[in-house]
């Protein structure tokens, strides 16, 4: 199932309007920022995630598509060297290249080695027609023994503090989704991390909870927090709304939720809700975890996160 594949205009605030209400036009470039941790960064609270770039048929029609994103307020854009076969980048370099010091742009790269890491930058910054990034990001961390591998003399820490200093990048960090215990570690293990992204979503507390275990650590440690997975490839609708989902994940202490919309409704959709974006409260928080779980089998005897480390 792809990530609110079906859904779009249709369930655009269904918790005012109802589910067959017309959505509001959105009012382009009105979108709520805040300030990304100890960055100092102003950011969107949500963001175009470059993972789902693969729905469009060509990298002109995604570019195409990531400058409506664009054109609809929205400038914090995330992507990686790994997203379809590095044609996500391209997509992004070619939608963003006159208005690229108007966003706040990241890439990742899964190489765990210095000289890798420094390969896979090149490229990227290549492809995204910048001599710079705003974040670039260590991607997929899953276990213990890659915190050695990145931390150690040749490991992709020497990349990532050598393109910080010499102006490739403002900021580093890593990203993952396997183990929350690992995320943990890795946070622990290296102090001048400026982000992290992990998922936060209103399922993840049932089963190896990154909000239990990895995000009290990363705001403690005062820096930027990316939400990831807040529909859960779209197995969370099937119990939850669009907007309760997202405004799930917005009121926990999280500063962006990057959203992998595909479409400009889904994202439209996206933004009618932060543009009136209530956090929940306790009672409704405790309301949609129970439903998330429970409601009409999002877990079905096994989990439905197959992206998590398996028990």
């Amino acid at each position: 199932m792809k990530r609110r594949s079906f859904v779009g205009g249709a369930l655009a605030g269904t918790s005012v309007t109802g589910a067959y209400a017309k959505p509001q036009k959105v009012r382009a470039g009105d979108i709520p920022t805040t300030t990304f941790g100890k960055t100092g960064v102003k950011v969107t609270l949500i963001a175009q995630g470059g993972a789902r770039m693969d729905l469009h048929p060509d990298v002109q029609s995604a570019a195409a598509y990531v400058r409506k994103v664009y054109d609809l307020g929205v400038t914090y854009f995330d992507c990686a060297r790994s997203y379809w076969d590095g044609k996500a980048e391209e997509a992004y370099g070619i939608g963003l290249q006159d208005v690229r010091k108007n966003v706040f742009l990241t890439t990742k790269t899964s190489k765990r080695t210095r000289a890798e890491a420094e390969q896979e930058l090149a490229t990227s910054l290549r492809l995204l027609k910048t001599d710079h990034l705003d974040l670039w990001q260590m991607h997929g961390v899953q276990r213990k023994e890659e915190i050695d591998r990145i931390l150690s003399p040749g490991g992709a820490m020497e990349a990532f503090e050598a393109a910080k200093k010499a102006g490739k990048c403002r900021f580093i960090g890593f990203t993952g989704h396997f183990d929350p215990e690992v995320h943990a570690e890795l946070l622990k293990a290296y102090k001048n991390w400026d982000t992290v992204l992990m998922p936060v979503h209103a399922a993840d507390h049932a089963y190896l909870s990154f909000e239990k275990t990895a995000l009290p650590v990363a705001v403690e440690m005062g820096i930027g927090i990316q939400a990831i997975k807040v529909f859960c490839k779209a197995f969370l609708l099937r119990s939850l709304s669009p907007t309760e989902c997202l405004r799930y994940t917005l009121s926990q202490p999280v500063h962006v939720a990057i959203c992998g919309a595909g479409t400009q409704g889904q994202m439209e959709d996206n933004i009618r809700t932060i543009q009136s974006l209530k956090k929940m409260s306790p009672a409704e928080i405790a309301d949609v975890r129970k439903r998330a779980i429970v409601g009409q089998g999002v877990y079905t005897g096994t989990t439905m996160e197959y992206w998590k480390k398996k028990a």
